[in-house]
């Protein structure tokens, strides 16, 4: 067995490279290790989330179009969190202030459904998007992070050639692996935010044109009602 091949594999080990880094390089990754778990921690939690919902909606929107008494449903839904349950409670919200008087102006009922309806949709888009910004944060910032750390360690990779002055691969290895190592783990916390941020964007947006159509559906159903009423 070579010992000096034993030497290096165990010199590059992750755990020694950040033992032998600076603290410098040891905050860049701390702070990126850091940025890795949270970023996991929002996937699982986006998610359970968008799964949840999108799951619960289908459910609800499926009671909605079978219920024979809008009424009897608000009741039943009125206490809902879900965002087609708001949306459909910001919509009887303004129907019965619309229709509370003795005439009933059509047209102007219409527009401030339509608008109403519309506003409840973004709002729980809003809702849904909390914290969506982290993902595209990290996933946009951690990797120069890492090559902050990158250019640090070759720096002082440079400083220590100087100082030795010795240019062999045992002086400048390892600073040269701390750098690297620095920007391996920027790309660990980097490339799960981006594709995170795609994908929950993805599903995001499939929400938000799933509230649009119930809400368009249930503008038209009021409009029904409107045509039948004096």
């Amino acid at each position: 067995m070579n010992p000096v091949l034993t030497m290096d594999s165990a010199t590059l080990s992750p755990i020694h490279l950040f033992l032998q880094a600076d603290w410098v390089v040891k905050g860049v990754m701390i702070g990126l290790l850091l940025a890795s778990i949270w970023t996991w921690a929002l996937i699982v939690a986006f998610w359970r989330r968008i799964g949840k919902t999108r799951k619960n909606m289908t459910r609800f929107e499926r009671d909605f179009w079978k219920a024979e008494d809008i009424d009897v449903f608000y009741k039943a839904e009125s206490e809902s969190d879900l965002p087609s349950a708001r949306v459909f409670a910001a919509g009887v919200t303004e129907w019965r202030r619309s229709t509370a008087g003795g005439t009933i102006d059509k047209s102007g009922t219409r527009e401030r459904l339509a608008t109403t309806m519309g506003a409840a949709v973004a709002g729980e888009i809003d809702k849904l998007s909390d914290r969506l910004n982290v993902l595209a944060t990290v996933g946009s910032v951690a990797p120069f992070v890492g090559l902050f750390g990158t250019v640090w360690g070759i720096m002082r990779s440079f400083t220590s050639i100087a100082a030795a002055q010795n240019t062999s691969l045992a002086v400048v290895a390892p600073g040269i692996a701390e750098a690297l190592f620095a920007t391996a783990i920027g790309l660990f916390a980097a490339i799960p935010a981006v594709i995170a941020y795609n994908r929950f964007s993805h599903g995001i947006n499939r929400i938000e044109a799933s509230l649009n159509r119930f809400a368009d559906g249930f503008h038209t159903t009021l409009s029904r009602q409107l045509d039948g009423s004096r």
